[in-house]
């Protein structure tokens, strides 16, 4: 095969000594989603004004900048202290315009809000290249509400109504309307829960808890809506133990079941994906087409790289209505970073 993803299987034949013996630089992001605009894909991911990668081909990959150069203004109202580190992004394209999703939070608190910025193209060589800030779409506040605002993905329903599904710990997985500007929630607002784990009842409100589920991404299939979340814990090197479970509803607003039948509001959840021995574990995941194919895309942790966060895009199938991914695809489809990239710390 001479698919540009599986050319890049041959670098890591050929050394297995890293940098050092000259394998290309893979591009490390975390919480990365995608969408293309004429033949050019992009990749947002968590970084300080949301960071930007930009591809022709899905495997080389060059940095073209943030959506923010500063920060949002309405950031420190929210999180006092905030330095501009802006959270899971989410992107949506809707009538030829692009709304980017982002987060502002404290970790392990639900001290956070949603706010969405739009542009009129994505290519920054063009004049009409522009974010505009809306500002916020949803706040949570410890110790009134029991969920997390952050980790925004945007679903469109058969009916052509827009819902924004959120979360992490607490409570879990919430989703609401949208009204027809995508910047605002419809009034009279309507809420649902998609997805909980059990939380140790002795914590405190404003504490995250034990029920780790997050990052959840919501994919419309044939006549079902499959609801992706990541189990367990992200962003600690080896340590982690994240790893990606869907659900399936006939209707976006759930309920949601896993494929034994259990609901994701119980504790269930199919696995997707989890980590191996070359990749301690993975997530934040979201889900596309592209030219009749379907892509699940993801950050992973390297053990050979101590844990480093790496992008990662693999094609994913179906079993009987139900999303695979083939685990030997973590090392056959990988990525590489294309001249300068970003500051050290913009991962």
């Amino acid at each position: 095969m001479n698919h540009p993803l599986i050319r890049s299987m041959t670098v890591m034949l050929v050394c297995l000594g890293g940098l050092s013996c000259g394998q290309a630089r893979q591009v490390e992001v975390h919480d990365p989603v995608m969408i293309r605009e004429g033949g050019t894909y992009y990749v947002f991911s968590t970084g300080p004004g949301i960071t930007i990668y930009a591809s022709d081909d899905l495997e080389r990959w060059r940095w073209i900048g943030r959506a923010f150069e500063g920060e949002p203004n309405w950031a420190q109202d929210v999180a006092p202290g905030f330095n501009g580190h802006l959270w899971a992004p989410d992107v949506f394209e809707k009538d030829g315009r692009y709304y980017l999703y982002y987060s502002v939070s404290a970790f392990g608190r639900n001290t956070s809000g949603i706010g969405v910025t739009v542009n009129e193209t994505l290519d920054p060589e063009s004049p009409d290249y522009r974010w505009v800030d809306h500002g916020m779409v949803v706040q949570s506040v410890p110790n009134r509400d029991d969920w997390n605002a952050i980790d925004p993905a945007i679903v469109a329903d058969e009916d052509g109504n827009h819902w924004i599904s959120f979360g992490s710990f607490w409570s879990g997985i919430r989703l609401v309307k949208l009204d027809d500007s995508l910047v605002r929630l419809a009034e009279p607002q309507e809420w649902h829960s998609l997805a909980r784990r059990t939380r140790n009842a002795a914590a405190p409100d404003d504490d995250a808890g034990s029920g780790a589920v997050e990052a959840p991404y919501i994919v419309r299939k044939g006549d079902w809506y499959y609801l992706f979340v990541s189990f367990d814990l992200c962003c600690r090197g080896m340590n982690s133990s994240y790893k990606i479970m869907v659900g399936r509803s006939k209707s976006v607003t759930g309920p949601y079941v896993d494929r034994d039948g259990t609901p994701m509001l119980e504790g269930g959840g199919t696995l997707v994906l989890e980590g191996n021995d070359n990749w301690v574990a993975l997530g934040h995941n979201a889900a596309y087409t592209f030219d009749g194919r379907d892509w699940l895309i993801f950050h992973a942790y390297e053990t050979a790289d101590d844990g480093q966060q790496k992008l990662r895009i693999v094609p994913m199938g179906w079993d009987d209505g139900w999303p695979v991914v083939e685990p030997d695809d973590l090392d056959r489809f990988t990525t590489e970073l294309v001249g300068e990239g970003p500051p050290e710390n913009d991962d």
